[in-house]
């Protein structure tokens, strides 16, 4: 492997926290009740607006809303999601990472990358402007030649094309550049791109055991990530 192209949420970051304080605190403002941190976890992944509408759905539909219950069609989710997104932002923007932790091993196997002069790209859904303060916060964004966001490219995982426009960014091929994610999205998008992929187990796909997406290979830690680099030759 030439490059390796490292997903965010649920692969290097725990940020269920930070989703569910923004959704929560928007939700508020909206006088909607508030999300439960199982909903977030089958949610997230597939980028912000995705995320939003998603709970705004299931929210309206809940037999408890204030007033709403007898409008929780298509049409009132389009009303509500433009304030929505205006308040998440807002809120997001404000507590981005102080709800959140770096999985163990995430660290390590990014230094062991390194060390191994493999060049290194971030790739996630979540905009950009979220994004690169979080790996800032972290301490993870000196890995990273890269980062692209879900705003980044005209589509988003896991269409293809943010892998393969990371991947001439990069300078290499997609058979030499490897895709490190959490969920089948990751999967998907590495396929299509003809990269190969590996996942790890501890993160998010959508509430789904990971184990049974189709991948190169599953990890219970990024610390063992050049190991297995190494055992596939």
């Amino acid at each position: 492997m030439q490059a390796a192209i490292v997903d965010l949420d649920g692969t290097m970051v725990d940020t269920l926290g930070d989703f569910e304080v923004a959704l929560n605190r928007t939700l508020a403002d909206l006088d909607l009740p508030p999300v439960t941190r199982a909903l977030v976890e089958r949610t997230v992944g597939k980028g912000s607006e995705h995320l939003i509408r998603s709970v705004l759905t299931h929210q309206l539909a809940l037999p408890d809303v204030k007033g709403l219950a007898n409008v929780c069609d298509a049409r009132s989710v389009d009303n509500l999601y433009e304030p929505a997104w205006l308040r998440y932002q807002h809120h997001y923007l404000r507590i981005n990472g102080e709800f959140a932790q770096v999985y163990p091993g995430v660290m390590a196997g990014l230094q062991q990358l390194r060390d191994a002069r493999v060049r290194l790209a971030c790739l996630t859904n979540k905009p950009l402007s979220f994004a690169q303060p979080l790996l800032a916060a972290k301490g993870l964004d000196g890995f990273f030649s890269h980062v692209f966001g879900g705003d980044s490219f005209a589509r988003k995982k896991p269409d293809p094309l943010p892998l393969l426009k990371t991947c001439e960014a990069l300078g290499t091929m997609p058979t030499q550049t490897l895709m490190v994610g959490d969920s089948s999205n990751d999967a998907q998008a590495a396929r299509a791109a003809g990269c190969p992929v590996v996942l790890v187990r501890y993160g998010y796909n959508h509430g789904e055991p990971v184990d049974g997406v189709d991948a190169d290979g599953h990890l219970d830690t990024l610390a063992h990530l050049q190991d297995w680099l190494v055992a596939r030759g």
